[in-house]
């Protein structure tokens, strides 16, 4: 991505699928759904991405984990929900459930 290498920035492209570019790695998210395009949900992502960071996390991982665990947050709420009806509290709910998969995954 050349907007965040002329710029020496992160880039977060917000769609589906979400990509993320620091100018020379990009990582492109597996998750997430149109039912995320609901008003709120960009401030929801823009909040986990700052409290990752916040936590001492490195900018751009900070941003592909957050990207990733709002995506998750929205995938498990459209599952109760469908894409229709979900909004960005239905993703903040989620959060919790999101971070224990992905830690579960892990194991």
């Amino acid at each position: 991505m050349d907007v965040a290498k002329e710029l020496n920035t992160i880039v977060v492209l917000k769609g589906v699928p979400t990509v993320i570019s620091d100018g020379n790695q990009v990582f492109v998210n597996t998750t997430g759904n149109p039912g995320m395009a609901t008003g709120g949900s960009g401030d929801v992502l823009t909040g986990m991405i700052s409290s990752l960071i916040g936590q001492g996390v490195n900018v751009f991982y900070a941003s592909i984990l957050g990207v990733y665990l709002h995506g998750l947050s929205g995938d498990i709420g459209s599952s109760e929900k469908g894409y229709h009806g979900l909004i960005a509290r239905d993703i903040i709910e989620n959060i919790p459930f999101a971070i224990k998969e992905t830690l579960n995954e892990m194991d």
